[in-house]
């Protein structure tokens, strides 16, 4: 018996410290040019996927890169690093048990258990948790189907109208966009049943809904999404097919490129195998298409747009594809500054934030930048936890914390537009 429980204890002590036989996470620091070139060969000649920055071009002296390591390529990456006297810290040492710990669910039915919204969801049960919403909900949320996936799988919008107010302005939420980015859809699923059940109950979610309806996209990129949870969970891009394209790697165009906002210049790629591909010419995919469709139909309607995605805990807004100051730079800062603020008062949790080129990078083809362009002059990205310690393996235990951060935010945004662009009905605003 003593025997039997040593070896249990030494067999879970091993757990969490596994090398050559896990996927890894490795954070890396290039300190000189060459070892910058090494790192974007290995990057991309190797079977590995950058967590961050999201492609080689943006590797330089001096910045930190998150680095996916499959356990087949681990040994042979640490070899060259080693060689090229890089040293590197393990964030994630079992990667592969986040992932299966991730993907356990117990239930398809929201009504079922009570933390269903704190656990991530494969495609289907979002597409039975959109059904089972709009049936428990028939005067309050309608489903629009708004186009379908390269892939021919339906693309949904939510529309919540909590009263019957005529002439309303409205709020665009889309999640999902980038494949790999789980809380993202998490995110848009947490917003509606929270709207849902706390209406007349929270002052600030109660003076939004009165005055704004609330459009949801929960899944932009379900062929990709889809392709996470079966295949490759470190997939980003949607799945379509390039044309005279003959490899698998080169399938998928990074939909967050493919808007018409300086597309496909600095920031963006022409080769269908990167990560940043921006398409064939703007709004080439189906899914893109899709959402820009919709948005020019109801742009006199749509007054504050936001897309969801992760990891890096930030709050942006126009312009991502250009340097140049937004015309209404000084009320989007203004804006995203007191949701950083209140976020850090009452989740005590740091979001940087700004405009997107000058925040981080350019980002050409981006959908804030050209919904912004559209009319829609509040426009934001959030980028959700967290920092890098999980990056897009973010542990279900967080999810409740990571949305109700970006829940933060969105009353904090929204209640200021409606402010500068309403004269709001309902109770005073309170913190």
């Amino acid at each position: 018996m003593t025997a039997l429980l040593i070896l249990f204890i030494l067999m879970n002590l091993d757990k969490g410290y596994c090398t050559e036989t896990c996927d890894q996470v490795l954070s890396i620091t290039p300190k000189t040019q060459e070892q910058v070139d090494i790192l974007k060969n290995v990057s991309t000649q190797y079977e590995t996927a950058l967590w961050q920055p999201v492609s080689h071009h943006y590797i330089t002296e001096e910045t930190q890169v998150h680095l996916f390591v499959p356990a087949n390529s681990s040994e042979t990456v640490q070899d060259v690093l080693q060689k090229h006297s890089m040293t590197h810290e393990v964030l994630l040492a079992n990667a592969n048990e986040l992932i299966e710990m991730q993907t356990k669910n117990d239930s398809t039915d929201p009504r079922s258990s009570s933390t269903f919204y704190e656990r991530y969801h494969s495609l289907e049960d979002i597409y039975y948790w959109i059904n089972r919403t709009t049936q428990d909900n028939p005067s309050t949320v309608k489903a629009i189907l708004i186009g379908s996936s390269y892939e021919k799988r339906p693309l949904y919008v939510l529309k919540l109208s909590l009263n019957n107010r005529p002439n309303k302005k409205a709020i665009w939420i889309d999640c999902g966009i980038h494949a790999r980015e789980w809380i993202s859809p998490a995110f848009c699923l947490w917003f509606v049943q929270y709207s849902l059940s706390f209406y007349k109950q929270n002052q600030e979610i109660t003076n939004i809904l009165d005055n704004m309806d609330v459009y949801v996209l929960p899944v932009m990129n379900p062929d990709g999404y889809k392709f996470t949870w079966t295949t490759n969970r470190m997939w980003r891009k949607n799945r379509s097919v390039s044309r005279g394209s003959r490899s698998s790697a080169c399938i998928g165009v990074d939909l967050n490129r493919n808007f018409d906002a300086n597309w496909c210049t600095e920031g963006a790629s022409c080769e269908p195998c990167s990560e940043i591909y921006c398409g064939a010419f703007p709004e080439s995919e189906p899914e893109s298409q899709a959402v820009a469709d919709f948005l020019r139909r109801n742009k006199d309607s749509v007054q504050l747009y936001l897309t969801i995605h992760s990891y890096s805990q930030m709050l942006l807004f126009p312009y991502s594809c250009s340097l140049d100051e937004a015309e209404n730079h000084n009320d989007l800062l203004e804006m995203v500054q007191e949701a950083a603020q209140r976020i850090r008062r009452y989740y005590r949790n740091t979001y940087k934030y700004g405009a997107g080129a000058k925040t981080i990078y350019l980002a050409p083809g981006g959908s804030d930048d050209w919904a912004y362009n559209l009319g829609i002059k509040y426009a934001f990205t959030f980028e959700l936890q967290d920092r890098g310690r999980y990056g897009f393996l973010l542990p279900p235990s967080l999810i409740s914390k990571a949305c109700n951060e970006a829940l933060l935010a969105v009353k904090t945004i929204a209640l200021k537009v409606i402010e500068k662009t309403q004269a709001p009905t309902g109770s005073p605003r309170t913190a």
